[in-house]
């Protein structure tokens, strides 16, 4: 697992409002794609710690009873959010991610805030504790996560969890390509983020494809443009929970079931 990115110093280096492209592509125009952009840009922190370059992500996912959220991103729903809660290892030392990633048309906000492991149930049970790193920022995060919670009445519903392998640029203009693959799904209600384990199940989006997401502060550099025409790629709406709780509910892994026009 990737132990070096709960230091002390570690910061998401994402800007918190972007920009994101989104394509389904075969394992080897993925393969093809990152040989193209490497004179760009090259790996990212926790990608260079990793013998082949990927690195873990679990998320759990909240919802409401009727899946509201769900519903809404699978419908396209412009303005919309998610609530989850991300983690890079099963070390119960290492803590644990609170985000809040919201659409506003083709704009993307995300907020985030880091606490302990221990203290996801008594967040999830409404409870306030204070993050890791005490900044207003992280304390408003935690605050407006709760807020939203409460709203939809949202409880956790799904862990996600697949591998990336990520890419990132330095210049002022914020460009990441991230490809990840190895996605999978459980039906859960614990509070509890857990990327081992038994009774997951294969999400047949990343069978043998990959998902590439292009995020991006300012415009969209010439580079990626050229890339985009000469692999053809074709810009699809992907959310890897949305997905995920699709198929589960195909299978009657939960309920209710999502609503007959979403299928």
């Amino acid at each position: 697992m990737v132990k070096n990115m709960a230091n002390g110093a570690f910061q998401d280096r994402l800007m918190r409002c972007r920009y994101e492209i989104k394509y389904i592509i075969s394992q080897s125009k993925a393969a093809a794609i990152q040989r193209f952009i490497e004179p760009y840009i090259s790996l990212d922190r926790y990608s260079k710690l990793q013998l082949k370059g990927s690195y873990p992500i679990v998320s759990l996912y909240l919802d409401s009873d009727n899946l509201q959220l769900c519903t809404e991103s699978l419908r396209g729903v412009l303005k919309r959010f998610k609530l989850r809660i991300r983690s890079y290892s099963d070390d119960p030392d290492y803590p644990h991610f609170f985000e809040i990633k919201r659409r506003s048309n083709t704009v993307i906000i995300k907020s985030r805030a880091k606490v302990k492991t221990q203290d996801v149930p008594a967040l999830l049970s409404g409870q306030y504790v204070h993050p890791i790193q005490n900044y207003q920022d992280d304390i408003n995060a935690i605050k407006q996560f709760q807020l939203y919670m409460k709203s939809v009445r949202a409880k956790p519903v799904v862990l996600v969890r697949y591998m990336r392998k990520a890419y990132e640029g330095s210049m002022e203009n914020r460009v990441r390509l991230t490809f990840d693959h190895q996605l999978a799904y459980k039906i859960t209600t614990e509070p509890h983020v857990v990327f081992s384990g038994n009774r997951w199940q294969h999400n047949p989006l990343t069978l043998r494809n990959v998902i590439l997401e292009i995020k991006f502060t300012g415009r969209f550099p010439a580079w990626l443009s050229r890339m985009a025409r000469y692999f053809e790629l074709r810009q699809q709406s992907v959310s890897k929970y949305a997905t995920s709780m699709k198929k589960a509910c195909s299978l009657r892994f939960c309920a209710p079931k999502l609503p007959v026009e979403v299928f």
